[in-house]
């Protein structure tokens, strides 16, 4: 009984150190982001954003830019593929009606 006592505070210490942490990150995190956006307003930080997580690039040359188009193209065939026969198979369920008692 007394050791299961212990375990269960020392799980509320870790949760309390690991909340702790998370809340100083994200102090942090909204410190950084307030101050970019007084520094450099909200449409040049979404476009770093966007830069930085590859979003938006530089194309040099036409091909460049043919690529990038067709590598998205891709990625919604794909992902129409993966959504497609879910939408279908919802769409196609056969409705029970049940009948009323009077």
């Amino acid at each position: 009984m007394e050791k299961a006592m212990t375990e269960k505070k020392g799980a509320g210490i870790f949760m309390a150190i690991m909340g702790g942490i998370g809340a100083a990150v994200g102090l942090w995190a909204l410190a950084a982001l307030s101050f970019s956006l007084s520094k450099a307003g909200l449409s040049e930080v979404v476009r770093q954003y966007m830069v930085a997580i590859g979003l938006i690039s530089e194309q040099a040359t036409l091909v460049d830019f043919y690529t990038h188009i067709k590598g998205v193209e891709y990625l919604v065939c794909v992902a129409f593929f993966a959504i497609f026969p879910v939408f279908f198979k919802y769409v196609n369920t056969t409705k029970v009606t049940v009948p009323s008692q009077r």
